[in-house]
């Protein structure tokens, strides 16, 4: 038996990681490290047992997880119980809700704090070696949290620690309406406590394969890949910049919630085919030599059917709102949308059905930071970019205004 170790007590650490470590049966010890002192005492107080709604495509249910050891590493006392916790753990995981996270502040630094463990296990052959994965929604998220842990262990040992990239195309959220809880019959995570965790039931979590030297997996569940990069970016380009796209096309429709989406065919047939059309293409094209059946085109349509089904799932009660925030980053020349706008005219096929949901997050960037005209949102947005396709795809975009 072993410990796992979690940084960050969101939806998908509780949700996900936390809930698969309890229900794997691997773990002797499940210990969270979580900044948030009102829930970090509701844990606590309720002694290490809290729960998590899975939407499932027939009904809502919850499950119960017990057991958990939360601290606060702003504390000294529990901080100095999580570097020993981390010593002695064999998987760990960052589930913050970005990786630029990481290695802020002295203090609340996960890097730091992670590497003060890990010093530990340099120090001393008989603790384990570990894995950390990196479950920040970012294709270089563990590479990014190495790198910021390297900078306190100039000695760091990859044959003993490995920082694993994960694929984590699972739709959560915490939820903090109280009208919205009890309407939907909602489980807080603790009672009491006005939050309340809601995760989807797909679990076809995608992992890096290598490990340290004498590991053994307590997570047999997840899917290992030898190569993970072409996966994490299908799930970004691919179900990512659809479901922005859904979420537009819904919110100029003044719908509330992505499942009522669903319930129109006209959205639903144009997500669709962008998905197959434009944004399967670039993807399947980009990945060719990938030898795995999700870029083929059987696989890629099995794998878009799914999605979809999965984007509209009632008991998510998803809202537009959440799926359409922040249409500046939506928009970014690396992001999502114009991400896969770009590989599919590499491809060769013109992007004219995604082109429509960026001309949408345009509109409203554009509402939100007062640009006086497209064009001025969009040299904003791109100001760092310089390159020939810029003008092509500005064009397209705009058309669509």
């Amino acid at each position: 038996m072993s410990t796992f170790v979690g940084f960050g007590f969101g939806a998908i650490q509780g949700g996900l990681f936390l809930a698969e470590a309890f229900s794997s049966q691997s773990f002797s010890r499940l210990v969270v490290s979580e900044i948030d002192a009102e829930l970090v005492n509701h844990v606590r107080r309720s002694g290490g047992t809290y729960f998590s709604n899975i939407a499932g495509s027939t009904r809502l249910r919850n499950i119960q997880v017990e057991g958990i050891e939360i601290y606060n590493p702003l504390v000294a006392e529990d901080r100095e119980q999580l570097i020993d916790a981390i010593a002695e753990a064999q998987e760990l995981c960052t589930a913050l809700p970005s990786f630029k996270l990481y290695d802020v502040g002295e203090e609340a630094s996960v890097a730091k704090l992670i590497s003060e463990g890990l010093r530990r296990k340099i120090d001393s052959s008989k603790l384990p070696s570990c894995v950390i994965y990196a479950a920040e929604n970012d294709s270089r998220a563990a590479s990014r949290l190495q790198d910021a842990c390297s900078s306190y262990l100039p000695d760091f040992q990859e044959n003993r620690f490995v920082f694993s990239e994960t694929v984590i195309a699972k739709m959560c959220s915490v939820v903090t309406d109280h009208e919205r809880i009890q309407a939907e019959g909602l489980r807080p995570i603790v009672d009491g406590l006005n939050r309340a965790f809601l995760v989807e039931e797909f679990n076809q979590i995608l992992i890096e394969e290598k490990v340290p030297n004498d590991f053994q997996r307590g997570f047999t569940q997840f899917v290992t890949k030898s190569e993970l990069d072409p996966f994490a970016i299908t799930k970004f380009l691919g179900h990512n910049a659809i479901h922005a796209l859904l979420g537009y096309l819904a919110k100029e429709e003044g719908i509330d919630f992505m499942h009522d989406a669903g319930k129109r065919s006209d959205l639903m047939d144009w997500a669709r085919n962008a998905f197959l059309k434009e944004a399967g293409i670039g993807l399947c094209n980009q990945y060719a030599s990938v030898d795995d059946p999700l870029f083929t085109e059987l696989g890629f349509q099995e794998h878009v059917d799914d999605a979809l089904t999965r984007m509209v799932n009632p008991f998510l009660r998803d809202p537009v709102d959440r799926v359409t925030r922040d249409p500046v980053r939506k928009i970014g020349w690396d992001d999502r949308l114009l991400g896969s706008m770009r590989l599919a005219c590499k491809a060769g096929v013109e992007p004219f059905l995604l082109a429509k949901g960026a001309a949408i997050a345009l509109r409203y960037a554009c509402e939100e930071n007062k640009w006086d005209s497209p064009e001025a949102g969009l040299e904003q947005v791109w100001k760092e970019v310089q390159c020939e396709d810029k003008n092509e795809l500005q064009k397209l975009i705009i058309t669509n205004f």
